[in-house]
């Protein structure tokens, strides 16, 4: 872990248009820089550089940030590695916690791998071609294929020759270590515990009588290389006239410290600036899947490599794209292969379409006899979404069979109810209903039962485990756990200022709409919050922009004065009137910025760009970019004065702004209560909503008051 004075001399010293011109051709405008955005087809100069701040934004794709950030979209690295990156650019020892003489040896093991890894990616490379048999055997192979040379190089592929003892002699004449080459057993302390496991690489094994054997001999080879660009493992291929009867066409790498197939993707660290430039990745079998693809020019494309897709491979590509879709052969094996990785892909939250390749042709072979405009195009009209693929695959095998009718029923519905968007649920209910023939209503009774069996089945899995507090990640937290926020010292009574029944008004409406925040133990977004949210954005962007200075000092009887901050203001209005911010990342961000207001040196805008949360830093940009810039004000004497020389005045407007808008909002449930048969034919509850109608135009009228001509702020 990095230590945080070194964190901060990284901070200090990265400049932004240093590190954004590296890759993109900046040029002046005014007091900033544009140039071409870097993250989607720019056209026209989209990207802004601003070096007083320092940060970037594309105001058409919205990518950016600071300098690690940057790093970090661009690279498609993590935040540790982006900070690492940044150091070496400027000469900054990066200065990591001591390690114990286990931990270091650990660690030496672990380079020490990706060291022979290299070695042998670079050996297997040249013996390709540069050698007689590579050439004559591999290379001819590969363009047997159809691959070209500088397909060939992208992707390092290489060959072994058949001397099954050429690699290992040539690696240890070169100084290398023979347990390096090999795969090797060895304890480590796991939480106290001794746990065994696999080091080394596993390019060659050891005979019986002790020699050294490359496990890839006579193959060609197809190097994996990990998001960070270094090479974990390798697959080996027979060819084509030994295949016969092989029970083995590919060896991969034995799992190890540094290779676990199931948390790689061949061909993710060639498609990663695709991914992100496309907003989608395309999922294939095989190796020589994505290169044909790559050869003809669509390079957002990975492969799982014949293994059953895992959560870790999902959230590898969750990291670029909410957008994938499965391209599989047409034939029973293809289908199979879809339905296997789709319903896992829809459960974490991904957007899964379908395209089946004509019969008789997979990735492979469709790339080859198509150009990348042909290709995608086929696939735009041809790719569907799952749900509507899977209804259709079970309508067609059900036939006019009611049983089996019956039982496609139920499969669609086990697929939509893993799907964690409520919106989306919704919409392949609809869709689904009309397919299959049936009322929508029912479709959704159906849904909401396999729902709630997936809970009790997933609480009686985690009573099973270790029980996690609730928080608001946590699906399982309670209502009122979600709604909880700290209470903090009050330094003001806005109560007393605007009226013990606003407050109470304000409160009371609060809570009973964001009843609608929590749905089947998850968060959503309501209306009432929507509605909301322009107020909410105002609130924060002043704290993000000028919570640390002061807007206005309080003195008490002795003539001690107190300064209160924005943040001070703004967290004590909201808590005084037990009110809660209905945003969640804006309720996480006002509570980091009161709990670290008072650290040293402490300025909010710095603290939130430079947040190693992303979702966090992409909201502060948006907050302090000039295109969300707050409003300047004229006076009669023509004086400009900016948002900081009016923070008092612009602050209780804001806060007041928001009061009145969830006043209004409850008015308009009310309304709706109001012409409710139920209720008007219930003297009870009539009365007592039409009460409550009052309250609230009471309430309205006095805000409206507070607020003057301008009850609302203009947005």
């Amino acid at each position: 872990m990095i230590d945080q004075a070194t964190v901060d001399r990284i901070l200090d010293a990265a400049q932004i248009v240093d590190v954004v011109s590296d890759f993109v051709t900046l040029r002046k405008r005014g007091v900033n820089y544009v140039g071409l955005c870097p993250f989607h087809d720019d056209r026209t100069p989209s990207f802004s550089v601003s070096p007083a701040r320092n940060i970037c934004k594309c105001f058409a794709c919205g990518k950016g940030g600071n300098p690690v950030h940057f790093i970090m979209e661009h690279e498609q690295i993590t935040y540790t590695e982006a900070l690492k990156y940044l150091a070496k650019k400027y000469g900054i020892e990066v200065k990591e916690r001591e390690l114990s003489n286990e931990e270091r040896q650990a660690q030496n093991d672990r380079e020490s791998a990706f060291i022979v890894n290299q070695f042998a990616r670079d050996y297997y490379h040249d013996i390709l071609m540069n050698n007689p048999d590579g050439r004559s055997i591999g290379l001819a192979y590969f363009r047997n294929r159809g691959f070209r040379d500088d397909i060939i190089e992208k992707f390092q592929l290489g060959y072994a020759l058949q001397q099954r003892d050429a690699f290992p002699k040539t690696a240890i004449a070169k100084g290398y270590n023979e347990k390096y080459l090999t795969s090797y057993e060895t304890k480590v302390k796991v939480n106290d515990r001794d746990e065994t496991v696999m080091k080394g690489t596993g390019i060659c094994y050891k005979r019986d009588d002790g020699q050294l054997v490359d496990r890839y001999a006579g193959r060609v080879i197809f190097p994996w290389i990990s998001l960070s660009g270094k090479v974990v493992a390798f697959g080996g291929r027979l060819l084509d006239s030994r295949t016969k009867g092989v029970a083995q066409k590919y060896v991969n790498s034995p799992d190890s410290e540094i290779f676990h197939k199931e948390r790689e993707l061949y061909g993710i660290f060639q498609a990663k600036k695709a991914i992100v430039k496309e907003d989608c990745v395309y999922m294939v079998e095989g190796y020589t899947d994505v290169i044909s693809m790559h050869q003809c020019g669509v390079e957002n494309v990975v492969a799982n490599s014949g293994t059953a897709l895992s959560k870790y491979q999902i959230n590898i590509l969750h990291r670029f794209t909410n957008n994938i879709i499965l391209l599989y052969d047409g034939d029973e094996a293809g289908i199979h292969a879809a339905t296997r990785s789709a319903e896992m892909l829809l459960q974490e939250g991904m957007t899964v379409k379908v395209c089946l390749l004509p019969d008789g042709d997979d990735p492979d072979s469709f790339a080859r006899k198509h150009t990348a405009q042909e290709y995608r195009q086929f696939i735009d009209e041809h790719a569907t979404d799952y749900i509507r693929f899977k209804t259709s695959l079970l309508l067609r095998q059900a036939g006019n069979d009611p049983l089996k009718r019956g039982e496609a029923i139920r499969e669609v519905t086990k697929a939509i109810a893993i799907i964690p968007e409520a919106i989306m649920r919704d919409v392949f209910i609809k869709e689904a209903a009309d397919m299959l023939g049936i009322e929508e209503k029912r479709m959704v009774g159906y849904v909401a039962t396999q729902r709630k069996t997936n809970r009790e089945a997933e609480e009686k899995r985690r009573a099973a485990s270790t029980q996690a507090p609730a928080t608001p990640n946590n699906p399982e937290a309670t209502q009122s756990e979600l709604l909880n926020v700290p209470p903090l010292p009050p330094i003001d009574s806005l109560q007393e200022e605007i009226g013990g029944n606003i407050a109470q008004q304000t409160k009371q409406n609060q809570r009973d709409n964001a009843q609608s925040l929590v749905v089947n133990g998850q968060l959503g977004v309501s209306s009432f919050s929507q509605a909301l949210y322009k107020y909410e954005h105002s609130i924060m962007q002043l704290v993000v922009r000028y919570g640390e200075k002061t807007m206005v000092e309080l003195t008490d009887e002795e003539g001690n004065a107190t300064p209160v901050s924005v943040i001070d203001f703004v967290s004590n209005t909201l808590e005084q009137d037990d009110m809660m911010l209905t945003n969640q990342l804006f309720r996480e961000m006002l509570r980091q910025a009161v709990e670290h207001q008072h650290d040293t040196d402490f300025t909010t805008e710095r603290y939130f760009i430079n947040h190693p949360d992303t979702a966090i830093s992409k909201m502060a940009l948006e907050l302090v970019s000039d295109r969300y810039q707050l409003s300047k004000y004229h006076f009669k004497n023509q004086t400009i004065v900016t948002d900081d020389k009016r923070l008092y005045e612009l602050a209780t407007e804001i806060t007041i702004s928001y009061k009145y808008a969830i006043v209004n909002e409850s008015l308009k449930e009310v309304m709706r209560q109001l012409q409710d048969p139920a209720i008007a034919v219930d003297g009870l509850k009539c009365a007592q909503t039409i009460k409550r109608y009052t309250e609230l135009r009471e309430v309205q009228a006095e805000l409206a008051k507070r607020l003057g001509e301008r009850v609302v702020l203009t947005f």
